[in-house]
């Protein structure tokens, strides 16, 4: 898409519903401009009547020259409050046209964002993320709010300001038509220039950005493994990136805004000043008029420094707007079923089919290199199954791609005998809950962490599962029950607590299929034998996957599957397995089965 389209479809889309808003601020735009051609008209003709000149506009027959002094007063101090009006409503009007087309665009964007692939998010720190969402969205501020009506206003002031120099004399306006020609003429070529250096610092800054993040959410690793002078010397490189990329940007910005605009409109003044000299002395012109003509002048200069200002905006804003269109551009690989496609999963529980699934990460070129290689297997509605494995052998991949995060490269995944890629996503997340060893909480109350801000749930069901799960008492030492605000992340809470905390979550979904991706791996002993007697309630009329290192959380599946490089290397009835000396299941019972999988 061209810079041209993305403005136009940015324009559209943001402002379009906004254009009753954007009418009334051109109005009072136009309107401001219009008193601001009209009010030199008001001093020349006081002026011209001060001196005792005949004046261009019609005079007042009656009262002498000091009533009509008094009136075009007046007459002027009227125009000046009528036109701080319109500047206080223009003002107005900007502000909330820019927070609104901003706010909904961060919106489309964190929307988008959210619903990319698992790759996207693996390559991108949170710090840049808000840079890119929020940092270059703010840059388009002035772009949403008044850009267009500026520079179409500034055109228009320019125009009439030509025209009036014009109707004054015709040498004076060719004279300013050629130079306000050239000024143009060169901003225009500078803009075309300086976009790259836009973009360049917009992509230094959110690389800043993210290395911030990333380093301050590690403080602890860099702290205790003597890292700091390695983050100190990174981020030194990161700011001077920032810093180089900067200066260019500012320098050449300022060359062409601020040294040629300000230099041309010096000779402008210059050349008001000397023509208007002239005709004074051969008596073509009051002395009225060369006010005028100066002023004009001045007026001029106004419009070409908005330009010059618009201009080095919207080579920001080109910068900001590509970075925004790609990620726009950057389209999920997992996508919803098509309508003619929908297949709702089954109430109840769920059975899961794995056939012939093949899988590889990104970078992943060869098949040799995929994590799943032609992975199949089945359990029926209500099981519970136990996954084994070394690490890196597939047992996380299955649950990513369980929960459709990911899709195979090959064959098909089933749960309640539906292919996953028919499942609407809102329908999948429903009927699917998992656990894993690391819990995110969120900054809110504990109800909307434990019901993830669903107001369906009720606070009685809420405190109902609190107590099963044997929260109780730390429910009661909250000061303000569940109206307590939990910190990001798991803060302030110790690690079973926070992992009771994500069961509990699952509980209130009441799903038809349950993964608990080695979610004991952090629980104490003790802590552990609180949530036994959970899980075995939450198993019941649900079908379970579970991927453990311990021998305590399989006791409970009725099939064991042991992964190695992404194959079935043993699969069956638990019970058989144990009976069996010569199975793999038996000998990791028989030397332990962290020793082994380890």
């Amino acid at each position: 898409m061209q810079i041209r389209q993305r403005y136009q479809y940015l324009l559209t889309t943001y402002l379009g519903p906004l254009w009753r808003e954007v009418a009334v601020l051109a109005v009072l735009l136009f309107s401001g401009i219009g008193l601001q051609l009209w009010t030199p008209q008001i001093l020349r003709t006081f002026t011209d009547v001060a001196q005792g000149a005949p004046a261009q506009q019609g005079m007042s027959q009656g009262g002498g020259v000091s009533a009509e002094l008094v009136r075009l007063a007046v007459r002027f101090f009227i125009l000046v409050v009528i036109g701080r009006v319109l500047q206080l409503g223009t003002t107005y009007l900007t502000q909330d046209v820019r927070w609104r087309a901003t706010n909904r665009m961060r919106g489309d964007l964190t929307a988008h964002c959210l619903a990319l692939d698992m790759p996207f998010h693996n390559d991108q720190t949170p710090g840049k993320m808000i840079e890119r969402i929020d940092g270059d969205v703010n840059e388009l501020s002035n772009f949403f709010s008044q850009f267009v009506l500026q520079l179409v206003g500034n055109a228009v002031l320019l125009t009439g300001v030509l025209v009036l120099l014009f109707r004054e004399d015709w040498r004076v306006g060719g004279c300013f038509l050629i130079f306000v020609s050239i000024i143009a003429w060169v901003l225009n070529k500078g803009s075309l220039f300086m976009a790259p250096f836009w973009t360049a610092q917009r992509e230094a800054s959110s690389q800043l950005f993210g290395f911030l993040e990333e380093r301050l959410a590690g403080t602890e690793d860099i702290r205790a493994n003597g890292a700091v002078a390695y983050v100190m010397r990174g981020l030194q490189q990161a700011i001077r990136n920032l810093f180089v990329h900067s200066r260019k940007a500012f320098i050449f910005g300022a060359a062409l805004n601020w040294g040629f605009t300000e230099g041309m409109l010096s000779i402008g003044t210059v050349l008001a000043l000397g023509i208007g000299g002239y005709l004074l002395l051969q008596g073509e012109i009051t002395l009225g008029t060369v006010y005028l003509i100066f002023h004009y002048n001045t007026m001029l200069q106004w419009p070409l420094n908005q330009l010059a200002r618009q201009l080095r905006d919207l080579q920001s804003a080109t910068g900001s707007i590509e970075r925004i269109q790609e990620l726009f551009d950057t389209q999920p690989q997992v996508r919803p079923p098509r309508p003619d496609q929908i297949q709702a999963l089954p109430a109840g529980p769920l059975a899961v089919h794995f056939d012939r699934v093949s899988f590889g990460y990104e970078g992943s070129d060869h098949e040799d290199d995929w994590v799943l290689k032609e992975l199949s297997w089945q359990i029926s509605p209500g099981s519970v199954i136990g996954v084994l494995g070394r690490t890196g052998s597939g047992k996380t991949t299955v649950t990513r791609l369980l929960c459709r995060l990911y899709d195979p490269a090959r064959g098909c995944v089933r749960v309640g005998d539906v292919p996953l890629a028919r499942v609407p996503f809102d329908d999948l997340r429903r009927r699917i809950g998992i656990v894993t060893q690391d819990v995110q909480l969120f900054q809110a109350s504990v109800r909307d962490n434990l019901a993830f801000f669903d107001p369906a749930i009720r606070d009685a069901r809420i405190l109902e599962v609190v107590y099963e799960l044997g929260l109780g008492q730390w429910y009661e030492d909250l000061a303000e029950g569940l109206d307590t605000q939990l910190a990001t992340g798991s803060s302030g809470l110790s690690a079973g607590e926070a992992q009771l905390l994500a069961f509990t979550r699952v509980f209130l979904k009441d799903p038809g299929l349950v993964i608990l991706d080695e979610a004991s791996s952090r629980l104490d002993p003790l802590t552990e034998q609180l949530i036994e007697r959970a899980i075995d309630r939450l198993f019941q009329d649900r079908t379970a996957v579970i991927v453990a290192h311990r021998l305590a959380t399989v006791q409970r599946a009725d099939k064991i599957m042991i992964l190695e490089e992404g194959s079935v290397v043993e699969f069956g009835e638990r019970a058989a397995l144990v009976a069996d000396p010569n199975s793999r299941f038996a000998r990791l019972l028989r030397t332990g089965l962290e020793e082994v999988l380890v």
